[in-house]
């Protein structure tokens, strides 16, 4: 494909950086480093603090969660948020094309562009979500899973997000040594209408799949609300269920000590209780070579080949069927894992798909 003048609308809630480990983030980060690797000239329209090899960054402002306090949130960071499409709009000829990572997308619908703009969905695609994409018919969007394409009701490209499939390696070390199940997730500070905690993520049938196994857990993410991590994750706290890093609105691990986790647990398991439009850490486990034991929502059966790389678990079957997948988890090879990885979620594969897409939308 000839080299392309391409602006990424990033997020501005976080800098991009090279070490991020926030999934809407990080795939923007491999998917910018794969494109400047194929001579793609790019230009990230984000924070102050973002910077990439090889990529120019044109700031907008210090990332949302660094701003001072104000006495609206919604108004300030809406605010930059304008501010970021009016700078993209004013440069537009700058570019062959425009692909839009925004939190949330569709705000960049609504400018008139006259280059191209694709967006990219990362968010769960509720019914409100589909009913205003189906607003712009127009749009060029690209959906992270057919589960999510399926679901907004219009004609959207399907590109699945990748993982580093060069980074999230194997070790046979840490595999022998682990014995232990691993559970990583957002601790979500949505609340039903008593009050409970949502859990999308599943950290608390984590736990309880842990309890009834009597297999080890570590639990590593970041907890959004402190009060998600006192009533759900500590008076479980024990010998076999482990908090990895710090009760934090922020993840503090780092991606060399994520690797380590992924790489060195019996499986990853992925109680979800959403209909999650992927999943990046289930992609970054199996790229590690460890298998993955999920419910069958959201994109969960595009990203796990049942019985080949792990379980897909019927919800309806609930803790217990999951608990009794794990009782087969040796009879799968964790080699099978990561050339499953490699073959669907490495980032060449999704950079393929995006040139793809590129290459319908250009003038």
């Amino acid at each position: 494909m000839m080299s392309l003048r391409i602006a990424i609308l990033a997020p501005l809630k976080r800098a991009i950086t090279v070490d991020t480990t926030v999934s809407r983030n990080r795939v923007i980060v491999d998917l910018v480093g794969e494109l400047v690797g194929r001579g793609h000239k790019v230009t990230i329209f984000g924070t102050e603090g973002s910077a990439l090899p090889g990529v120019t960054v044109i700031p907008i402002c210090k990332p949302l969660t660094e701003l001072p306090p104000a006495e609206n949130d919604f108004y300030q960071h809406t605010s930059y948020l304008a501010l970021e499409l009016a700078e993209v709009l004013k440069k537009q000829e700058e570019f062959d094309l425009i692909h839009n990572h925004m939190y949330p997308e569709y705000l960049a619908l609504t400018v008139p562009f006259a280059t191209p703009l694709v967006t990219t969905v990362h968010s769960q695609m509720i019914p409100l979500t589909a009913e205003v994409l189906c607003r712009f018919p127009a749009s060029h969007l690209v959906a992270i899973s057919q589960m999510s394409a399926k679901a907004s009701g219009r004609d959207m490209d399907v590109v699945h997000n990748s993982v580093d499939t060069e980074f999230f390696l194997p070790s046979e070390v840490l595999a022998k040594s682990g014995g232990y199940l691993l559970a990583v997730g957002r601790m979500s500070k949505a609340k039903d209408k008593e009050g409970k905690f949502l859990d999308p993520k599943g950290i608390g049938n984590a736990i309880a799949i842990a309890q009834k196994s009597g297999m080890r857990l570590k639990i590593a993410g970041n907890c959004e609300d402190p009060n998600f991590f006192e009533t759900i994750v500590k008076p479980h706290i024990s010998d076999t269920i482990q908090f990895v890093g710090e009760v934090s609105a922020e993840q503090t691990l780092s991606r060399q000590q994520m690797r380590d986790l992924f790489a060195g647990a019996k499986a990853l398991v992925n109680p979800i209780n959403w209909e999650e439009p992927f999943g990046l850490v289930m992609a970054e486990a199996l790229s590690c070579g460890t298998p993955v034991v999920a419910f069958a929502r959201g994109a969960v059966s595009e990203i796990v080949a049942d019985k080949k790389v792990g379980f897909v678990v019927d919800p309806a079957a609930g803790i217990d069927g999951i608990v009794d997948s794990l009782k087969q988890i040796d009879t799968i090879d964790r080699s099978t894992c990561r050339d499953h990885a490699v073959a669907n979620f490495s980032t060449k594969h999704m950079v393929d798909g995006y040139e793809r897409v590129y290459q319908k939308y250009i003038k």
